[in-house]
């Protein structure tokens, strides 16, 4: 070994330098975007929610986002102007000025006419209830180039759907409590009680589909008394339900034959199925409708993705229920503004992080790129419509919103 070299073993080699200080790098901080949010008052659908409560305001305008209230917009779900101006947002009386916000926030889908009112390359975050979306509207949204976001369908890091399961969980508990009222004489059911008493059976419940809906108006009719059926071809949903129920349930697979069978004697069908990319299947026929009991209630949840039963037809809470084959039907797409604070505190709560997100990013387009779950939601961007399942409904041109951003870096 020459002179001068100095000789390492070989942990000393792996380990020198690991104590020594190191050069402290820092990210560069990005300047967060301050956000104008624009909410409307609902006037559609017989609407009582709000998408904003003042405790979510509270914290926008601490993060130095400016939040705009349309008059009266609170007051279905309790929430006055007051309480709105003391959380920091500014009360307008002018529908258009809300609508010229940087992103609106919708309970129900905004009209066409509302759509005008809006700047071009605006966000808009509201439903996407199919049965009312045509061409015109998909072609509109286009026109102004909207970045819209379905909020059925934004994804949280884990693959669920956050704003679908709080609401699932809300729709499953007031589907039973609706269905249970409706089959009292008063409503033109017939007159039986859920649970029934001591020497008379309680009422049969068909429930389709194992999943967050299905799980709370499982345990919402058991807890009332009512002898239950759950349908879902998927397993591990079914095992869920029990182990979150806590007993062995009659269940089943998605068989017609059976299923049919279960219907005849069944007194409530409760539709529970959630499509994750466009319309619901359609899981029970007009004929298996029509061999349903006299006066047995159908609450179809499934109704904003166009309902799992082939009779379901959208209605609204002014007018809930409508009668074919001596069935009556209830198919209101949004069933928990029956319940609008808890509903509305439950959205807020989860578009107020969304939200902030989105300052942060200083840019939807960067938030949109690392955020798969986002991309998931998003259905037109920039002038072109990026969702297939609605390309493929009004025969209307697809874009991979994947391809537009990553041409855009």
């Amino acid at each position: 070994m020459s002179q001068g070299v100095e000789k390492f073993s070989f942990t000393e080699f792996f380990s020198k330098g690991q104590y020594e200080t190191q050069v402290e790098t820092l990210e560069k901080s990005k300047n967060p975007k301050k956000i104008k949010i624009g909410v409307p008052k609902e006037t559609r659908l017989g609407e009582s929610r709000v998408s904003l409560v003042p405790n979510s305001i509270r914290t926008l305008v601490g993060y130095g986002h400016h939040v705009i209230v349309e008059t009266g917009s609170g007051e279905m779900s309790n929430f006055t102007d007051n309480d709105y101006s003391e959380a920091g947002a500014e009360i307008s009386p002018n529908s258009k000025q809300v609508f010229q916000s940087d992103v609106v926030l919708k309970i129900v889908p905004p009209t066409l006419d509302e759509i005008d009112l809006m700047n071009s390359d605006s966000v808009l975050i509201s439903p996407l209830q199919i049965p009312i979306l045509n061409e015109e509207y998909i072609l509109k949204l286009k026109k102004k180039r909207i970045l819209a976001l379905a909020m059925e369908y934004l994804q949280g890091d884990d693959g669920n759907f956050p704003i679908v399961n709080i609401m699932s969980e809300i729709g499953g508990m007031v589907a039973m409590l609706t269905a249970a009222e409706l089959m009292n004489n008063t409503k033109g059911g017939r007159g039986t009680l859920l649970g029934g008493v001591s020497g008379v059976p309680p009422a049969k419940v068909v429930i389709l589909g194992a999943g967050v809906v299905g799980t709370f108006a499982t345990k919402t009719a058991l807890g009332l008394g009512a002898s239950v059926r759950i349908f879902d071809n998927d397993i591990s949903k079914i095992m869920r339900l029990q182990s979150a129920v806590g007993r062995t349930l009659h269940t089943s697979s998605l068989n017609p034959v059976y299923l049919a069978y279960q219907l005849v004697s069944a007194d409530v069908v409760i539709g529970a199925i959630h499509s994750k990319t466009g319309r619901a299947p359609i899981l029970v026929t007009e004929e298996m409708v029509s061999k349903m009991k006299e006066g047995s209630v159908i609450i179809d949840v499934s109704i904003d993705q166009g309902g799992c039963v082939e009779t379901s037809e959208m209605t609204t809470h002014h007018k809930p229920t409508f009668v074919k084959h001596g069935v009556i039907h209830y198919c209101v797409p949004n069933i928990n503004s029956k319940v609008a604070r808890t509903s509305s505190v439950a959205v807020s709560n989860i578009l107020t992080p969304l939200l902030i997100r989105m300052g942060a990013s200083n840019s939807l387009e960067n938030l949109l790129y690392e955020s798969r779950g986002i991309r998931h939601g998003c259905y037109t961007y920039k002038g072109c419509l990026v969702n297939e399942y609605l390309s493929r409904r009004f025969g209307i041109k697809y874009t991979s919103l994947d391809l537009l951003l990553t041409s855009n870096l």
